[in-house]
């Protein structure tokens, strides 16, 4: 079961987060009051969430130049009870400018500002700067929500004093770091940097409210700053060039460089094979000594007769040889004449075997 309705409460806030962004946040008078009569929530019904409703809850403020402080402020609000209806008040031009100081925004687009944010649910126009219970009474106010310090004025040394002895006060904290005044400060001390910023932009010194003299200076300023970012444009487009061109051939020599290490380990390598090929190509029971054995038994063999071969010789000179070819007997030849005629061969043998 409460898994489920976890899963329903997330479900529910997926909805109203929906509905928040599809529609600005209305004004005050145009929501219309339910006619039942206002029954305040307890503090402590509040903060369990066992409330029948939600709990409605006032912020008020100036809000010029809406900014992040306001939204933490409204946020801290919106999420100080588990079910909170958010009213936020805004003071109109005419009170503000008589209690506090000029605007930069009119009240129309401080109103309008406030309508988008996600974490209000209803605008008050016209608010007070005293929050007083016949206020409370007919927006039907639960609680006050603002920072806890003392908000001074004229009249009083904290217009939240008489909301926080009622019990009907909520702290949230500020954002530190920016502010209203804050920004008009750092507009104020960069004047010049502005005003240069919007004659660019295409406002007349008119518009700015600067004099003609002081125009054409802030014009003048305008065309050197242009003229030394172009300066500096170049010069940064340069160093990049010349950073690529040095890295490029960076490169490049290191190619060379790797190409022509390659190629002498390999020349070094092939020259070793080939000064051991040759070497071994005049050993002892090297190729050439083979090539010259070979070549001397290839001549020997040319020389060398058959043992036959005298035999032949002699019968084909025999008288008694038949013309038809009939072998003649080796017995017939003297033996005498055979050992000549072996020897006279053997010595031409031997000559020519001395002469190579």
């Amino acid at each position: 079961m409460g898994r489920k309705r976890k899963a329903t409460e997330a479900a529910e806030d997926m909805d109203s987060v929906e509905v928040a962004c599809k529609r600005p946040a209305p004004y005050s008078h145009q929501v219309a009051n339910n006619g039942d009569s206002f029954v305040p929530i307890s503090l402590e019904e509040a903060r369990t969430g066992k409330a029948s409703r939600p709990v409605r809850v006032y912020a008020d403020g100036i809000f010029d130049l809406f900014h992040i402080g306001h939204m933490n402020a409204l946020r801290q609000a919106k999420t100080v009870f588990p079910n909170v209806y958010l009213l936020v008040g805004v003071c109109s031009d005419k009170l503000t400018h008589t209690m506090k100081g000029f605007t930069v925004m009119t009240e129309k687009e401080r109103y309008e500002s406030l309508t988008h944010c996600r974490y209000v649910d209803e605008i008050v126009t016209d608010a007070p700067w005293v929050i007083t219970p016949e206020f409370m009474e007919e927006h039907q106010i639960d609680f006050v929500a603002h920072d806890d310090l003392p908000y001074q004025s004229s009249n009083s040394n904290d217009i939240y004093k008489d909301i926080k002895a009622m019990g009907k006060f909520v702290a949230t904290q500020r954002t530190e770091g920016i502010s209203t005044s804050d920004l008009i400060t750092r507009i104020v001390r960069n004047y010049d940097t502005y005003v240069r910023r919007n004659l660019r932009r295409g406002y007349s010194a008119k518009d700015l409210n600067v004099g003609y003299v002081k125009g054409k200076q802030y014009e003048m300023q305008n065309t050197v700053n242009q003229l030394r970012e172009k300066i500096k444009d170049v010069e940064d487009r340069s160093k990049r060039f010349i950073q690529r061109v040095e890295g490029r051939s960076h490169e490049i020599w290191k190619r060379v460089e790797d190409t022509s290490s390659n190629l002498v380990q390999r020349w070094d390598e092939k020259s070793r094979e080939l000064i051991g090929n040759f070497l071994k190509f005049f050993e002892d029971n090297g190729r050439w000594a083979q090539m010259w054995n070979d070549g001397r038994e290839m001549m020997q063999g040319a020389f060398h007769s058959p043992p036959t071969s005298p035999l032949n010789i002699f019968s084909f000179f025999d008288s008694d040889n038949d013309i038809n070819g009939d072998e003649t007997n080796a017995a017939e030849i003297p033996s005498d004449i055979i050992d000549d005629t072996n020897a006279v061969v053997n010595e031409d043998n031997s000559a020519n075997t001395s002469s190579i």
